[in-house]
């Protein structure tokens, strides 16, 4: 991604500057959009469509993957899944879902076929919730019309599992076990008013106020079906049902139109987490972000006591950490709360890690226990030329300063090899961490893992 224009500066989100703790959007480094986030074992992982930059219109080509056990800290897993992972697909890597079943994971997506017959669903499958993924059929799963997009998969209680999907109709099948073929027909769900509200926008078009991006899940004795809503610029809103097939009906608006930092799409997933509920969206509010370069936010919320969903708010400030990050462990650099002008890139041998740094910029790790304090910091790098230094701060960008890491050649961008120095400043308990990239001209070094030593 181009880098980002200094964000405290002339940022704007919401129509303000962006504050010191701005945590929405949780993702900087690229556009990222269609959140679908998926709890597996102590681990959230956020699986999002991938906006071109300076898009004119929904470029697409990868999604990425991201996981949390904090729900602050997003770690970048990096692009296990594209268009040339699929054969038979020509363009459009939109909106997808990601589920677990019988050892492996399951991403349903929706392509444009290079046949020309429009969109389809696909389905790539992997040992590992981070990929690689492998198309699992060499054919689309599901090409039932033209709107054949924004797939949500669901498996209930007794083991059936669904996938709906579709824009400008509601559609859904009745999984096998398998996860990659189907039984029975292609289901079309009924548009009515008692299901989907009126729609005000376009009416003569289309029967209700449904538009697209359904997210199909169950809590207690009640299913939910959240999506996006009443033409565009578009809303979230969310029916319920005793039933995963229903009879749906329609229950009320969850996030309304974002006026200011917003985009005229929006896309939810809900999860429950370690004992708190999270709804994700996407707005268009960072730099250079609009309709067709959108990113990825969260938001906590609480269920009335009957069940339904309140009226959530878009925020800056997003959630509060749900635990802390403990310093004394190897964590990956592109492990970000928030960043200003890094980007991130994948070698086959090393993985994801941070690239693009220049004098001024920072990474900034939220909720970090230091404990009783550290003696000396670790850091893997690569540098060709003695180019840059790392400041390592707490609190704020500028704020005390631990240790200065001096960043020595290692002879090449991906000889990577473990720096030390030592912590000058006495610092115990939780504090947001801070590195900042200090150096001369151009790209400094090359950032690929951090620990502290006690």
């Amino acid at each position: 991604m181009l880098k980002l224009i200094r964000l405290v500066t002339i940022g704007i989100l919401f129509g303000t500057a962006y504050p010191v703790l701005a945590q929405n959007p949780i993702i900087q480094t690229i556009y990222t959009a269609d959140p679908a986030p998926l709890v597996y074992k102590d681990t959230v992982f956020l699986y999002t469509g991938h906006d071109e930059d300076k898009s004119t219109w929904f470029v697409m080509k990868d999604w990425h993957v991201y996981s949390t056990v904090d729900m602050v800290n997003w770690t970048d897993r990096g692009s296990p899944l594209s268009l040339q992972t699929f054969s038979w697909v020509k363009k459009d890597a939109w909106a997808g879902q990601s589920i677990f079943r019988n050892g492996k994971f399951y991403w349903y997506v929706p392509m444009n076929e290079a046949s020309g017959k429009g969109m389809s669903i696909g389905v790539a499958v992997s040992n590992s919730p981070t990929g690689p993924f492998k198309d699992a059929l060499g054919k689309p799963l599901v090409h039932s019309g033209n709107g054949d997009i924004d797939p949500t998969v669901f498996i209930d209680d007794d083991g059936q599992a669904y996938l709906y999907w579709g824009n400008p109709y509601l559609k859904y099948v009745k999984l096998n076990e398998d996860m990659i073929s189907y039984s029975g027909d292609v289901v079309d769900v009924p548009l009515t008013k008692e299901g989907f509200n009126i729609r005000y926008k376009d009416a003569d078009k289309r029967p209700s106020a449904y538009e697209e991006g359904p997210w199909l899940y169950k809590r207690k004795d009640l299913y939910y079906l959240l999506y996006p809503a009443g033409g565009v610029p578009e809303h979230l809103a969310y029916s319920t049902s005793k039933s995963a097939t229903g009879p749906w009906a329609y229950q009320d608006t969850i996030m309304t139109v974002i006026k200011k930092g917003g985009a005229f799409t929006n896309h939810p997933g809900v999860i429950d987490y370690k004992g708190k509920s999270f709804f994700f969206y996407h707005n268009g509010a960072l730099p250079g972000g609009g309709g067709f370069n959108r990113s990825v936010a969260v938001e906590e919320f609480k269920y009335n006591a009957d069940g339904t969903i309140p009226r959530i708010e878009a925020t800056i400030a997003g959630v509060k950490p749900v635990q802390n990050l403990n310093p004394y462990q190897i964590t990956q650099a592109e492990t970000i709360a928030w960043e200003e002008g890094v980007e991130t890139a994948y070698d086959p041998k090393t993985g994801v890690y941070v690239t693009e740094i220049s004098n001024g910029d920072y990474i900034k790790v939220r909720s970090v226990d230091f404990g009783k304090g550290p003696k000396s910091f670790d850091a893997s790098v690569a540098n060709a030329t003695n180019g840059g230094s790392i400041e390592i701060r707490v609190d704020n960008a500028t704020g005390p300063l631990l240790a200065t890491l001096v960043v020595k050649p290692t002879g090449d961008k991906q000889s990577w090899h473990t720096q030390n120095t030592k912590i000058n400043y006495k610092i115990t308990g939780v504090h947001d961490l801070y590195f900042t990239f200090k150096g001369g001209e151009g790209d400094l070094f090359n950032f690929d893992c951090w620990k502290f030593k006690n």
